[in-house]
Parts: C-alpha cells; structure tokens; sequence
C-alpha cells in the first residue's frame, strides 16, 4: 500500500451499513460492515433491518439505530488497523426514497460533536436532533392514497413520468390487484401522508433529508442537501426545469402555497454538482478516529445510481440485472420517461441520465420453464442442462427458414407483472418472421422444448422495446463483423451489455441476450463483489476531490483507472448481423402482441 491519499465510501442499505476504504488508483485497502439484525436486532426490534406496521403497511427504520451503526462500523474499521488519518474525501451511497426529519435542534446539535466520552457517542449527543424517531423505508406501502393524488396531480401518469421521472409507482401483488404487501413508495406521498397523520410533529421539523443527505450531515455537522440524482427518487423534483416542482409541493404541504414554501424551506436546496466538496468533516470524527480535520465530504447518492458509478458505466452501456426479478439500467442522453419505468439524473455528470426498467417475473418464471422440462439424467448435474441445451438448440424465434416459419412470441408471467400492467399467465403468438405481420394466438402450445428459448427472447425483447428510442450507433466496430462495415452501417444498440446476478452465470441465457439486446462491444459478466454500491461511493469521493476542474468527468478520471481484469469477463459476442435485425423485424408485433393481453389481462 503506497503513503498517497485514501478515500472512505460507504453504503447503507435497508439491512447493513458497510464501508470501504480505497486508493486512489481504486484498489481496496480496507472494509467492514454491520449487519442490522445481526448487531441491533434485539435492541430494536427489528427484523431484515425494518419495523413493519403491518396494520397500517408502514415499514420504517429507527433513525438511532443508523447512528449506533455509523459509530460501529468505524470501530471495526479502527480495529482492522485502517489509517483513517490518510483518508481525503469521504461519499457514499444509501437506500433510496426513505426520509429523515430533523428537529429545530438539529443545526445545533450537530455543529456541537465532539469527541468527549462524558457527551457519548452520536446517538447520545444527537437524541434531540430528530422531530420524528423513524425513517420510511422503500417498502412502506401505507400511501395509496397520496399515491393516487400524486398520480392526478399533474392530469396524467405520463406528465407525472414526465415531470419527475417516474409516475407515483404502484407495484402489482400476486392477486392481480394493487397489493399492499409489494407497493413501493417514493418520497413525496411519504411526506403528504406523514404531514397528514402527524401534524405536530411535521411542525416542528425544521429539515427533511433523504437518507443519503442524512448520513452526508453526520459527517459535515450540518445538514447537507440533498444529491442531483437522488432527489428524483421524491416524486417532487422536475427533472427537466431542474427544481422543485411547485404544484406537487404544494399536493404533499396540504394544498396551499404558504405550504409548499414552508415544504420548500424543509427539504432545501439541491446540490446540482455531484462532486467537490460539501465541507470538512465534523470535529467528532477528527477526535474519536484519527480523521484529519482536512477530510473532506462530497455529496452522497442514492444506491442505484451507485451502482452504475462502480463499474463505470459508459453512456449507451447496459446493466441486466439477472435475479428474482428483472431490472435493466442504462445511461442515455435521451430523457424519454414513461409511466412504466424510471429516469434519474446522472449522480455526476449533467446531460446524462440513468434509465431503470424493473420487472417482477425474471428468474421467478424462467425456473418454471425449466421445471417444466426433464429434469437432468445426471442427480448431480446443473439443474438447468436441459434447460440450456434446448435453448440453445431452438433457433432465434424458433425459425429456420424465414420464409416459412413463423416467428414464435410469447409472455410468461407467473406473477402479476407491472411492465406491462398485465395479471398472471401464459400467452403466445406467431407472426411473420419477415415483418412481424399477421400476429395471431396460437390454438396449442408449442412443444414445451420451446419454451426455454422464448421466454427468454421473451423478458430481452421487453427491454430493447422499451429502450429502443434511448439508443443509437456506439462508436465501435463489434467483433464477427467484417472491417470494411464501419459502425455507421450499424443499427442503434447498447454499447455494451454487463450481466448481473444469478442469471448471469448461465451461458445459454448470456449467448440469447446478446442475440436480443445486442451489444457492439459484446456481452460481458460482473462480478464486482457485495460493495458494489460502497465502491460506487469511494469511487465518487476520488473523482470529487482529484478531478483536474469541474470539466473533468467521472468516466474520465475513473476510466482511466479502473481495471477490468477480475472485474469483468466477456460471455458472448454481442451483436450479430442477421440475428439483431431479425428480433428487430417483430418488435412492432411483440408490442402489438402486448396491446393484444392487455386488452383482457390488464390488472384490476
């Protein structure tokens, strides 16, 4: 380990707070963690890091407890003998959309830390920082109804989507219905609702933070504002005006103007740069852990747009989210919301912006296809081997020859799905190959064998459909092409695709998403560890404090240095002439095929 400057990023999420210390050439020196129910369980009454009313479907976290975490996992960091003196800029991430109320307490008594074993620790010096011991987590569901208004607010769901970057997003249940086990919830219906039930103590909150401003405020001793890309987790910021959307303040403050002034002055202003410095760190930290009182605190952001900070992803590059559920992440340009999915601004560079598809049946109903096949001759062999090797077996749509098969087309939702709205079940469809005309139901399902193929094609079609506007020609020339096709004779695509999650260690589903999504650079699996969202942090902090000017851009600075070997690997050539366009001539009938369902399966 060189004597040169260190950087601290750190991630709280909805069960750990973990930490992690870098070089500045991005090489880890040192971490720790502290798991909630682990460490706090008992104390708290906590289970998976929340407390759930379920009654009300509130589901909150104790603000104390986060304070007890933050002092415990610098101890471990203190005992795993980490020089914490040579650490220049500290950022993080942490869960999106909960809320933290300050008390009118609060300036004070963090401007007053410090290290004094008589004061205690934070959660001892700061017990009357708070108007409100409780923090809303992302899986609140009890503001249905201050969804619905925020929903009608601005007309339409389109011109919320429009605004904000995400209509007031209801997740669908198993029933088929608006569940109150599975809605997730953004920050402003919270804050309407709470104003609502709790009026005194909404009174007197002096400041609202989103979490990852809160942990920011730890370390500055003052309240910090709130990041250009978290913010647009609220439901309340107008992405393209870049400010606070008034008519939705004045919705979540009670429907006056005073109110939305007052809501206003609450949640402060946004820090549109997502580097420099906020402030040095609070003499607290200097004194009980050997900071030097030179750290410096850049903004800190939301998890997900942590998470495209740890690799770095490169505009036009995708992330395929390979697990229970499906999500698809992609930097863009282009701001085209839609009620259907997200947009957040890019934590760090302007013009950019960070596009989430999030789907409910991913491995949940690719399991399903495979259980309905035979299972392995071989106990011992990979469960999906059969899977696979009909997968793989099956040509592209199931078609051999264009001019006599018809391109097969299916959806596979063993769960209520939310992108489409559609209810739980198993369509499909034929078209023609050629142009994706004369879509029609199929009378009987085709052989079962099929069906491991297509539903993949299934779930990677979904994507390019949605992503489809928010891509053009990369500026490179893919591997399998000859030298003489310049990228210009290219269709518009990802850059790359990087496959995560457990899915992402099946060749057979790598080689279909490739030959789906594309990817002139190919198709590539990352393995970035369980800190990805910490290293998107600490990778932050070395970008805010050895940027050359503000000119200087992360992809820049982190691009030059961050390695790919043992981070990435690549698992299929990408883009394919012939394949790519082929799944390109039934897309129009994939949406009409969609259009179809609807029509008789939208969810109630």
């Amino acid at each position: 380990m060189s004597e040169g400057p260190l950087y601290l990023g750190f991630d709280l999420s909805t069960q750990q707070l973990k930490a992690i210390v870098i070089q500045s050439d991005l090489s880890v020196v040192s971490s720790a963690k502290v798991d909630f129910d682990g460490d706090f369980g008992a104390k708290y009454g906590i289970k998976k890091g929340v407390q759930v009313n379920e009654v009300d479907g509130e589901v909150f976290a104790p603000v104390a407890m986060w304070l007890e975490a933050l002092d415990l996992v610098l101890q471990r960091l203190q005992a795993a003998k980490t020089p914490l003196n040579r650490i220049r800029g500290i950022s993080g991430s942490c869960q999106q959309h909960g809320s933290v109320y300050w008390s009118r307490e609060a300036e004070k008594l963090l401007a007053e830390l410090q290290a004094d074993k008589q004061r205690g620790d934070l959660v001892d010096q700061l017990k009357g920082a708070f108007s409100h011991p409780y923090a809303p987590n992302w899986q609140d569901h009890s503001t249905q109804a201050e969804c619905d208004k925020f929903d009608e607010a601005l007309g339409t769901a389109e011109r919320l989507a429009h605004a904000t970057g995400s209509a007031a997003h209801h997740t669908i249940g198993p029933t088929g219905k608006t569940d109150k086990s599975t809605t997730q919830r953004f920050t402003g219906p919270q804050i309407m609702r709470l104003r609502r039930k709790l009026p005194n103590m909404y009174a007197s909150t002096s400041r609202i933070s989103l979490v990852s401003s809160f942990l920011a405020s730890l370390f500055i001793g003052s309240v910090a504002p709130m990041d250009i890309s978290d913010v647009c987790g609220m439901n309340l910021w107008d992405i393209p005006s870049n400010t606070w959307s008034e008519t939705l303040l004045t919705l979540a403050a009670g429907g006056s103007g005073e109110g939305a002034a007052d809501l206003k002055a609450k949640l402060g202003e946004v820090r549109l740069d997502g580097g420099g410095s906020m402030g040095k760190i609070s003499p607290y930290f200097v004194g009980k852990y050997g900071f030097s009182p030179d750290c410096e605190i850049a903004p800190f952001t939301g998890d997900n747009p942590a998470t495209i900070l740890a690799l770095p992803l490169r505009p036009l590059d995708a992330i395929v989210s390979l697990g229970t559920s499906t999500t698809f992440l992609m930097i863009t340009p282009v701001y085209k919301p839609d009620p259907s999915y997200h947009f957040f601004n890019h934590p760090t560079t302007p013009g950019q912006y960070m596009f989430m598809l999030c789907y409910k049946n991913g491995g949940l109903a690719r399991e399903k296809v495979r259980d309905s096949l035979p299972a392995p001759s071989n106990s011992s062999a990979d469960p999906w081997e059969t899977f696979n090797q009909h997968a793989l077996s099956t040509p592209p749509l199931d078609v051999s020859s264009p001019e006599t098969d018809k391109a097969k087309l299916g959806l596979y939702f063993y769960l209520p799905e939310i992108v489409p709205n559609i209810s739980a079940g198993t369509w499909r469809y034929e078209c023609s190959a050629i142009n994706g005309s004369d879509l029609q139901p199929v009378n009987q399902p085709w052989p079962v064998e099929k069906d491991a193929r297509i539903i993949v094609e299934s779930q990677a079609l979904s994507m390019r459909l949605r992503s489809q506007n928010l891509v053009s020609t990369p500026p490179s020339t893919p591997s399998g092409t000859s030298s003489s096709s310049s990228s210009s004779a290219l269709p518009a695509q990802p850059r790359r695709i990087y496959l995560v999650g457990g899915g992402s260690l099946n060749p057979a589903i790598a080689r279909i998403m490739g030959d789906v999504l594309g990817g002139v650079d190919g198709v590539y699996k990352l393995d970035v560890g369980g800190n990805a969202c910490a290293l998107g942090g600490a990778y932050k902090a070395v970008w805010a404090f050895e940027r050359r000017d503000e000119t200087e851009t992360f992809d820049e600075l982190i691009g030059k240095r961050w390695k790919e070997e043992g981070a990435i690997r690549k698992v299929d050539e990408g883009y394919k002439r012939g394949v790519f366009e082929g799944y390109g001539n039934v897309l129009g009938a994939f949406r009409e095929m969609e259009g179809k369902v609807l029509e008789v399966a939208r969810n109630k």
